[in-house]
């Protein structure tokens, strides 16, 4: 008897989850679908674009760059230097030292020549003790200024960055990342065209196995270590047919830490970020949805494709599992906080349609599938699995998992070319297909400890993120 009630619940359960992965793959191919339609017309539409006029225009408005940084000693000189040499009219950089235990705030020091100064702090957000605000006499510097504060984490650091930001727009990038020389630019169009604008994001690509010099990416090739490169075609898939799909209908609920531009009014309207989750990129994303949405106030959230931030990518297997851990205890924590817009018709596209995807299909996603690989493992000792059916699953799972893989490096072929070399756009297709055989289920995993780290150990720190630094 309990015999038979296991075989059903097993076959239920496989049955679901086959339900489930339909389901999944057809969000997928609408995706695919929005994005390429997205990029068409977003290249149309910006082909003719005269950015060098933007920049000379007096109506540009300024913008204050945010970069808080934590042990960044290996990198953060090379990407101050970068950031004071982009191509945008007026703009300062802030850096904010979030209580770095290792030499960043004394090689920001020396490296710039920095002093004291008598700059006012008001701290408008919530956020740990500042010690000092440093400034440069040297006349290239002085649009440069560093706040040495006590540690209180990435997004407490933002809040002291948005209280020292003097403009009202604010650019969120990681100490460790470099801009394009146009990315100001491209990020800021949406903001000129549209008053309503509250938040644009540009595209994160991994710098591994490019060559840097003096802070800027001059050749764009693929590392020579295989692990890069997956998270290369993962970037694809989650910005170019993910983020892409989900602005064109107002539902973006994320943009990324690494390289945001937001109206600073609108942050501060939101409350700032939190400073209680390590995902405070896609918490504040999703407070200024539900801000906005229950005062029905007119605003939008979008992504645009072009604007480059080049950021370090983990290529040991350690670090990288830390990084997904905490971003999915970053989605977890603001799925929980958000929960009020599941399936909540008040608030529109974001209530009915991005809250349920994010917290169903990638919130718990890994949940699912990894209890139908318990399933069919049940079913397989059983000796109840039909094995034609799974066989033909398993090469339908296979199809569309590389297709959407090849899908989003294709749209990268057709758009952009930042790979040109028929080399390594061979290599991306490639990990397209290898990353199906063992890197997903592995990540699947990472992921999975994640609900374990959050639920039963309590664990609310980002963990170490050893950086090697840009070659040059």
């Amino acid at each position: 008897m309990m015999l038979t009630i296991l075989e059903i619940l097993l076959q239920t359960y496989f049955y679901f989850v086959m339900g489930y992965f339909i389901l999944v793959n057809f969000c997928y191919a609408v995706f695919l679908v929005l994005s390429y339609r997205e990029i068409l017309y977003y290249m149309r539409h910006n082909s003719f674009s005269n950015y060098r006029s933007t920049v000379q225009s007096e109506i540009t408005p300024p913008i204050s760059i945010l970069a808080p940084a934590f042990n960044e000693e290996a990198t953060a000189v090379e990407s101050v230097r970068s950031l004071l040499k982009l191509n945008y009219g007026k703009y300062e950089v802030i850096v904010v030292n979030d209580g770095s235990k290792d030499n960043t705030m004394d090689r920001l020091i020396r490296e710039f020549r920095l002093l004291p100064s008598r700059q006012i702090y008001r701290p408008t957000l919530r956020a740990e003790r500042v010690r000092d605000i440093y400034k440069s006499p040297m006349p290239e510097y002085r649009n440069l200024v560093v706040v040495d504060k006590e540690n209180g984490g990435k997004a407490d650091a933002l809040n002291v960055g948005i209280n020292v930001a003097q403009y009202q727009y604010v650019c969120a990038i990681d100490a460790d990342s470099l801009l394009e020389d146009d990315a100001l630019q491209k990020v800021m169009k949406p903001f000129l065209e549209d008053e309503h604008v509250v938040a644009s994001g540009g595209i994160v690509r991994i710098a591994n196995g490019c060559e840097v010099v003096n802070g800027r990416v001059v050749k764009v090739a693929l590392s020579s270590n295989l692990l890069p490169i997956f998270q290369v075609v993962e970037y694809f898939r989650a910005f170019l047919s993910g983020r892409m799909a989900w602005q064109a209908v107002n539902g973006l609920l994320i943009i990324s830490g690494a390289f945001g531009m937001f109206k600073k009014s609108a942050v501060i309207e939101a409350g700032g970020y939190n400073r209680d989750t390590v995902g405070e990129d896609m918490e504040l994303v999703a407070r200024i949805h539900r801000t906005k949405l229950e005062k029905k106030e007119p605003y939008r959230v979008v992504f645009v494709p072009d604007p480059v931030c080049w950021t370090e990518a983990p290529e040991s297997m350690s670090i990288l599992s830390r990084q997904r851990n905490r971003w999915h205890r970053g989605l977890l924590d603001t799925m929980l906080l958000h929960k009020k817009m599941l399936f909540n018709g008040n608030y529109g596209v974001v209530g009915l349609a991005a809250v349920p995807y994010f917290f169903f299909i990638e919130l718990l996603g890994p949940v699912f599938e990894f209890l139908g690989y318990v399933s069919l493992l049940g079913l397989l000792a059983l000796g109840i699995l039909n094995m034609n059916m799974w066989i033909l699953f398993f090469i339908v799972a296979l199809f569309y998992g590389v297709m959407f893989s090849v899908g989003a490096v294709l749209l990268e072929e057709v758009s952009f070319r930042r790979y040109p070399k028929p080399r390594d756009l061979a290599l991306l297709l490639s990990c397209g297909v290898l990353e199906n055989f063992g890197y997903r289920q592995i990540t699947l995993w990472w992921r999975i400890q994640a609900f374990y780290d959050y639920f039963v150990k309590g664990v609310k720190s980002w963990g170490v993120m050893q950086r090697k630094g840009f070659s040059t």
